[in-house]
């Protein structure tokens, strides 16, 4: 992948390629997952820490084989009958097929099922080789291949194992071969020679279980994928606008009547209620948004966005923020870890952190809250219907009252009472330049 990080966590649609995999497995009831992890181990548990208590660590990368090896103690002790390995680089895991095929080797008491595709262009992966009965008996790798080149069954990398027949097996894979490594595949001809079946279940041309193995097949999926998401929220309902365009990812919940144009960007954990209105050119991630209407280039991160508010243009809404019904944030405005109550406007060119702004609240122009002292940061409070002029500078912790009037270019140090002016900034001087002038005799 040329790149630094492990391949499973190369992102598809701003979520790792492992992260698909454990969606889809979610699916599957009661599952147990174990996950070997080798290259990159500490990435890959920084990033799914719920996840760790199912680790299986592969200090050393010594093939599938080995690596199955490895947790194949847990997955005993476990007491499940069967077992499903499937490579973290295959995002669409395919569950019902797997269920299938785990009925299918439960039925014909098969000791090991294969999963695989069709391709057009086989050209790279291992061909799928059926004796006479239909049952696989060899999987023949690309390098391989003679005659059987012009097979187009290939192997998926997607296996089911019957724990009690494979396990006197799987002690018996060898590293024969040119890269040294203990082959997963190999279990096919083990399970042959000893007289347990193998089974196989054939998908239709799915491109992409195969698993991705290059900066192009991974756009490739991600532009499949994207196409896949936004055509079904259109036909559930969601107006999409310039559809090619606009970005969805796999866990973003969408209600019938929302509006969307593109180009947009839409992530993480985001809900979208209807009577939600997105402008073009926007980013939004891990929200809530719910009947509100945000203007272009406007980015929200991680917050929450109530009924009748307006958002932007060239707003952005940062981490541990929400907005509360009719307020409005206007077109320059960044606002983080802050909370404005029904009805508050800050309209332009304003920065609002680690504050709370109360009901219809006024912020004016150019006005900030000094929230950082060098070295923690502190909360600014603004109660209901207080109105703060324009460029204002509110140094944290600070509280002003209900009904405060701020005087435009007050720099706010100390806490205002209710109903208070406060008007904090050096008199104004005029002084007669000219008069200066002739004094000094220029």
């Amino acid at each position: 992948m040329h790149s630094s990080s492990p391949k499973v966590l190369q992102t598809v649609l701003g979520k790792p390629l492992l992260g698909h995999v454990y969606t889809q497995l979610g699916h599957v009831p009661q599952a147990l997952v174990w996950t070997v992890v080798g290259y990159g181990a500490d990435q890959v548990g920084t990033m799914f820490t719920e996840r760790q208590s199912g680790f299986v660590y592969q200090h050393n990368q010594l093939g599938t084989g080995h690596a199955v090896q490895l947790a194949w103690p847990q997955i005993m002790a476990s007491g499940v009958t069967h077992v499903c390995v499937i490579n973290g680089d295959t995002p669409l895991v395919p569950v019902t097929e797997i269920e299938a095929l785990v009925l299918q080797c439960s039925t014909a008491q098969a000791g090991m099922g294969v999963l695989t595709t069709i391709l057009d262009n086989p050209f790279g992966y291992g061909r799928i080789i059926r004796n006479s009965t239909g049952n696989i008996q060899a999987i023949v790798e690309e390098k391989d291949c003679q005659q059987e080149k012009d097979i187009h069954e290939v192997n998926t990398g997607v296996y089911i194992f019957d724990v009690t027949q494979c396990t006197p097996l799987l002690g018996s894979l060898n590293c024969d071969n040119q890269q040294n490594e203990y082959y997963l595949t190999q279990m096919v001809s083990l399970c042959t020679e000893q007289g347990c079946a193998v089974v196989g279940l054939a998908l239709q041309k799915n491109t992409f279980l195969r698993g991705i193995n290059s900066p192009q097949e991974l756009v490739a999926y991600e532009e499949s994928l994207r196409d896949q998401i936004v055509a079904q929220h259109q036909r559930a309902g969601v107006i999409i606008r310039w559809n090619q365009s606009v970005v969805i990812g796999p866990d973003v919940t969408i209600e019938p009547g929302v509006e969307i144009s593109g180009p947009t960007e839409i992530y993480g954990q985001t809900h979208l209620a209807a009577g939600t209105h997105i402008e073009s050119h926007c980013w939004i991630k891990d929200s809530i948004l719910r009947a509100c209407h945000v203007k272009s280039f406007s980015h929200i991160d991680s917050s929450q966005i109530m009924a009748g508010t307006t958002i932007g243009p060239f707003a952005r809404i940062r981490p541990g923020t929400t907005i509360h019904q009719n307020a409005r944030v206007g077109n320059f405005v960044e606002i983080k870890k802050s909370t404005l109550q029904a009805g508050a406007k800050a309209g332009h060119l304003s920065y609002l952190g680690d504050c709370e702004v109360g009901q219809d609240a006024n912020i004016g122009a150019g006005t900030i809250t000094c929230n950082y002292d060098g070295a923690a940061k502190h909360r600014t409070i603004i109660r209901d219907q207080a109105f703060i002029g324009s460029n204002t500078a509110l140094v944290a912790p600070l509280t002003i009252g209900k009904k405060v009037v701020v005087g435009a270019g007050s720099v706010v140090t100390k806490n205002v009472p209710d109903n208070m002016l406060c008007v904090a900034r050096a008199k104004q001087v005029n002084i007669d330049r000219m008069k200066k002038k002739s004094q000094t005799g220029e």
